[in-house]
Formats: structure tokens, C-alpha cells, sequence
């Protein structure tokens, strides 16, 4: 049977565990730097679709006026005015709370969560353990 040589880490305990605080620390450190790139990342993406939303709320609100008025104007030759007014205002409205309603939700589905800082911390835990 051949022999093995085995290697011996003449450090001792205190040692290792300060070289083990040491990484410990580091690695918290890159932590949260991760999580502050990750959020940073989605709280810009958010805050685009939201200016978006409101920039193009308002110039669609403005063309929306003037073709609700040609409409309405239009109707009017056919029925009373008041009576196109209601028809084009229920119309417009129910076609408004179908496009909010999307937008809501679209903005529900973001999940401001930072996922990858997660995973890693679950995994920054495991070894750990595994160093203790």
C-alpha cells in the first residue's frame, strides 16, 4: 500500500479564523453592492415605464379631445347632441378603464426584488457553514 504524505497548514486556529472574518467581511461588502446595482437597475426601469405611461397619457388625452369632439359633432346630425355626448363619454371611458387596468398590471408584474443578491446570499450562507 503506498504511503500518502500529508500536508499539515501550520496556521493556527485564531488565524483561520481571521483570514475566515476577513473574507466573511469582504464578501458581505460585495453583497451589498450587488443588491444596491440591482435595485438601482430596476428602480430606472420602473421609473422609464412610468414616465412613458404619464408623457404618453397626456398627449394621447389631447388627441383624444379634439377626435371626441369631431365625433360628437358628427353624431349630432344624426341624434341629439346630448345623446352623442353620452354615447362617445361612455365609449372613451370604458376603453380608458381597459388601458389603466393594463398599465396597473404590468406595473404589478415588476418584482422590485433584487433575485441575483438572494441567491448569492443563500449561497454565501452555505459556504460559511461549510468554513465554520
Amino acid at each position: 500500500m503506498p504511503q500518502q504524505q500529508i500536508v499539515r497548514d501550520e496556521r493556527s486556529i485564531g488565524d483561520l479564523f481571521s483570514e475566515l472574518a476577513g473574507e466573511t467581511t469582504t464578501l458581505i461588502r460585495q453583497e451589498i453592492a450587488l443588491a444596491r446595482t440591482e435595485l438601482t437597475q430596476k428602480a430606472v426601469t420602473t421609473g422609464k415605464n412610468v414616465g412613458f405611461l404619464v408623457v404618453g397619457g397626456a398627449v394621447a388625452y389631447a388627441a383624444l379631445l379634439a377626435v371626441l369632439a369631431a365625433v360628437i359633432i358628427g353624431l349630432g346630425n344624426f341624434i341629439p347632441l346630448w345623446l352623442a355626448a353620452l354615447a362617445v363619454g361612455l365609449l372613451v371611458g370604458a376603453a380608458g378603464a381597459l388601458l389603466i387596468s393594463s398599465a396597473l398590471s404590468s406595473l404589478k408584474n415588476t418584482n422590485p426584488a433584487p433575485r441575483q443578491t438572494i441567491e448569492t446570499l443563500k449561497e454565501d450562507a452555505q459556504w460559511l457553514k461549510k468554513q465554520i
